[in-house]
C-alpha cells in the first residue's frame, strides 16, 4: 500500500521501535504491542441517523464486524456521538493525550497543523486515494498534502413546493430576477415564507456561501486567500436586503433569527415556497405529503455557476502508531459496496467517483441524481485553513446584520473580513 515510500516508513519505524525496547522484547517474543499480535483500533463516528432504528451505530458495528472477520488480529471499537458532540469529544480525548485512531469528525484543520495525523498517503492505498471525487480530495489538503479524508458529501439545489407554484402561477426560477418575481406572486398569495432564508447561528455559513457564489463571489479569491468583503458579495447581499427582505418576501421571522433546521421544518409543513436545501429534505417533505420540485440554484443572470459542495472528513491519528491496521481498516471503509452502502442508508452523497458512477445510474438512486450532478460543480467552505471554524462562528454571529433595514452589507461583510484576516495571519 502507498508505494516504495510508505513502505520504508513503516520498516523503519518498526526497526526504531525494536531499538527502543531493546531485544528482550523481541526475544520474550511478545510482539510490539505489547503482550499481544492482537491490535484493537478506536474509532469514534458521528451519528446521521435521526433515530434509534438508523443510528450511525448499526453501521459500524456490522462494518467492524465483517472486517474483523478478514482480519481476526484487529478489533475495531466504535463509538458513535451525535453532531453536535462528536468535535468536542475527539478534542477533548486528543488534549488528554488519548487521541482515537481514527475520527469522522466535522473538521481536520487543526490537527493537521499540529501534526497529529497521518497523511492520505501513509494509510490509504494508491487505487482509494485515487478514487476520491477532486473536489473532496482537494478540500481535504493541507499546502498541497491530503490529510482529511471525505466521508460524506452533500450539496444544495434550490427546493420548490409545487402545489404552492402552481396556485401562485409561477414557474421555477433560473435568475435572481426571476426568484424575487416568484417571491413576490407567493407572498400576494398568502404564502407564509415566499423564501426562506436562513441566516441564523445554527448554519449561517452554508447560505451566506450559497448566495455568494451564486453571484459570482464566495469566502475565498481564486488563490485561497479570503475575500468576504469583495465587490460581488457585497453585491449579492445588497440585493439581498433590498429585493427580497426589505420587500417582506422571506417571512415572518428575520432571517437572522431563522434557523436552517426551522426553514425545513416550515418546508414540510408546507409554509415555504422556496429555499436552498440538501438531500435530507426530500424524506422530510415527502413524509408530510408536501409536493416538491428542485432546480439549481439561480444565479445573477441564468443557474449559479457553482453550488455549495460540504463533506465530512474521517481523520487518521498518528498517536498510537496503528498505521498499517488503520490503513487495512479505511481502504475497506472506502470500497465502493460500504461507501454506496453509507450513502443510499442516510440520503448523502458517495465521496468516490466510482461509486458516484454507479449511483448516477442505478434507478434507486434517481432522487438524488440532481445532487450528484452538482456535486462537479460544487465549491467546498475553505476547511483546509485553521482560521476557518472562527471565521464560520464570525458569519454565524454577524451575517444576519447585512440584510436587516438599515444594515449595511459592505459594513458587515468588512468586519467579518476583519476577523478572517486576523484569523488567518496565524497560518
Amino acid at each position: 500500500r502507498g508505494g516504495a515510500g510508505t513502505v520504508q516508513r513503516r520498516r523503519t519505524g518498526t526497526i526504531a521501535a525494536v531499538s527502543a525496547l531493546g531485544m528482550t522484547a523481541v526475544l520474550g517474543g511478545c510482539g510490539l504491542t505489547g503482550g499481544s499480535d492482537e491490535v484493537t483500533l478506536k474509532l469514534v463516528a458521528a451519528d446521521y441517523g435521526d433515530s434509534k432504528d438508523n443510528s450511525s451505530q448499526e453501521y459500524w458495528n456490522e462494518l467492524a464486524k465483517s472486517f474483523e472477520a478478514k482480519h481476526p488480529d484487529v478489533h475495531v471499537d466504535v463509538t458513535v456521538y451525535s453532531w453536535n458532540d462528536v468535535d468536542r469529544k475527539v478534542r477533548e480525548m486528543v488534549d488528554a493525550g488519548e487521541a482515537p485512531d481514527m475520527a469522522q469528525i466535522g473538521a481536520y484543520a487543526d490537527y493537521a497543523a499540529k501534526d497529529l495525523l497521518y497523511r492520505a498517503d501513509d494509510v490509504l492505498s494508491i487505487p482509494v486515494q485515487a478514487d476520491f471525487v477532486s473536489q473532496l480530495a482537494t478540500a481535504g489538503q493541507v499546502h498541497g498534502v491530503q490529510y482529511g479524508l471525505p466521508f460524506a458529501a452533500s450539496t444544495r439545489v434550490l427546493f420548490y413546493n409545487k402545489t404552492l407554484f402552481d396556485k401562485a402561477g409561477v414557474t421555477p426560477p433560473k435568475t435572481w430576477d426571476d426568484l424575487a418575481e416568484a417571491a413576490e406572486a407567493l407572498e400576494a398569495d398568502g404564502v407564509k415564507y415566499p423564501y426562506a432564508l436562513p441566516l441564523g447561528a445554527e448554519e449561517a455559513q452554508a447560505e451566506t456561501m450559497q448566495w455568494m457564489l451564486s453571484g459570482g463571489g464566495g469566502y475565498t479569491d481564486d488563490v485561497g486567500t479570503y475575500s468576504i468583503d469583495s465587490p460581488q458579495n457585497v453585491t449579492t447581499f445588497t440585493w439581498l436586503k433590498d429585493e427580497l427582505v426589505g420587500k417582506g418576501l422571506t417571512g415572518p421571522v428575520a432571517p437572522g433569527k431563522l434557523n436552517r433546521a426551522d426553514a425545513f421544518t416550515a418546508f414540510a409543513n408546507g409554509d415555504v415556497g422556496m429555499l436552498n436545501g440538501h438531500p435530507s429534505l426530500m424524506k422530510m417533505a415527502s413524509a408530510k405529503g408536501v409536493k416538491y420540485g428542485m432546480v439549481p440554484t439561480p444565479g445573477a443572470d441564468g443557474e449559479s455557476r457553482n453550488t455549495l459542495g460540504v463533506t465530512d472528513w474521517m481523520t487518521a491519528f498518528k498517536k498510537n502508531g496503528h498505521q498499517e491496521e488503520i490503513g487495512d481498516f479505511l481502504d475497506f471503509v472506502y470500497s465502493d459496496e460500504n461507501v454506496l452502502d453509507f450513502s443510499r442508508e442516510y440520503d448523502l452523497l458517495p465521496v468516490t467517483t466510482s461509486a458516484s458512477e454507479t449511483m448516477s445510474t442505478a434507478a434507486e438512486d434517481e432522487d438524488l441524481k440532481p445532487f450528484l450532478d452538482e456535486l462537479l460543480l460544487s465549491e467546498l467552505y475553505p476547511v483546509g485553513k485553521t482560521s476557518w471554524a472562527s471565521v464560520s462562528a464570525d458569519v454565524k454571529k454577524r451575517i444576519g446584520q447585512a440584510v436587516v433595514p438599515g444594515g449595511s452589507p459592505s459594513e458587515v461583510l468588512g468586519q467579518i473580513q476583519a476577523t478572517a484576516m486576523r484569523a488567518g495571519s496565524a497560518e
